[in-house]
């Protein structure tokens, strides 16, 4: 009398019952690893904010992509981040810029990698925004979506296996779309941030990416932090317009968004764990203060638990060699 009849304990008691009564797995094959390419030649310039990832000219971005390939990684996502910018983002509505020299250059090298392109202005444009601006100041949406458009027909023309937009212009992924079928490119699936907050987790992003921008900030198109029924919105009307795949991002801090996301939908769910929450596992880690292997897998487990069927993480290659090991 007085003891418990049941004993959850009983399936943690040794290595082979925790892995035998596992929920949620993590596995290789739901990694993408983010690639940030920059004009030059042997090329590899850290990034002082994220330990151990590197802006990479085309041919050091196609050594990286091998190597993730060989680890495991099924995908990466690709960055560009130019040297020529103006207010009409022109390199990357060149047919022939950064970004489509490097989808080409690593898809020739390694043709079953997926390769993912986001799809935005702030790289390419002077001013740092997502978008055009009118000459009152005011980032203007239509015109962009035309210029977003244009810039996802030159990455599938490069061939890219997906397009991903990040732009948070409002019909972006219904331009997107019937441009690609107009073009001849009705396979080409768009991963939408369907649901992308205006997030302080960006920072080491905007060194790697060169896309800060140079006034304001990006509130009047990412969403709110404290808005989750919005999300939802986003996300259906991303779906209603043709979007194949949809993403939260960030992920740590959004959980319960992805959730959200994961119960309302029957499309694949992309989180992406962004550079702020690298570099604060990173940060910890080099003081001593957590253990950095079991803090990445912990915290990409979660992501997973929370709904996540892929992931975008800057750990990707090192965690595919764990999980594969």
């Amino acid at each position: 009398m007085g003891f418990p009849q049941q004993r959850p304990r009983r399936t943690r008691q040794s290595d082979a019952w925790r892995r035998l009564v596992r929920e949620t797995r993590l596995t290789p094959d739901a990694l993408i690893y983010p690639l940030f390419v920059v004009p030059g030649r042997a090329v590899r310039h850290p990034v002082e904010s994220m330990p151990g990832i590197c802006q990479l000219s085309v041919d050091e971005a196609v050594q990286e992509a091998k190597v993730a390939a060989a680890a495991g990684v099924p995908a990466v996502l690709l960055f560009a981040a130019p040297a020529r910018k103006d207010a009409q983002a022109s390199e990357a509505r060149d047919p022939r810029g950064l970004a489509s020299q490097a989808i080409a250059a690593i898809k020739e090298a390694c043709p079953e990698l997926l390769v993912w392109a986001d799809v935005c202005l702030c790289g390419a444009t002077d001013h740092g925004h997502c978008g055009h601006i009118t000459s009152s100041g005011v980032i203007d949406n239509d015109s962009s979506i035309r210029t977003l458009a244009e810039v996802a027909l030159n990455y599938a023309r490069a061939g890219a296996d997906a397009v991903a937009p990040s732009d948070m212009m409002d019909g972006r992924v219904g331009a997107i779309r019937a441009l690609l079928d107009a073009q001849g490119h009705a396979a080409t699936p768009i991963v939408a941030y369907a649901a992308k907050y205006a997030s302080s987790f960006y920072g080491p992003f905007r060194e790697a990416a060169e896309s800060a921008p140079a006034f304001g900030d990006r509130r009047s198109y990412q969403m709110d932090p404290a808005n989750a029924r919005e999300a939802l919105h986003e996300v259906l009307l991303d779906l209603e317009e043709g979007a194949d795949l949809v993403m939260v991002k960030p992920a740590g801090p959004y959980l319960d968004i992805i959730r959200q996301v994961r119960d309302a939908v029957r499309v694949p769910v992309v989180a992406y764990q962004v550079s702020g929450e690298f570099s604060l596992i990173k940060a910890a880690a080099a003081r001593g203060w957590v253990d950095e292997r079991a803090a990445i897998l912990e915290t990409l487990t979660g992501i997973r638990r929370a709904g996540a069927d892929l992931i975008i993480s800057y750990f990707a290659p090192e965690v595919a060699r764990w999980l594969s090991a």
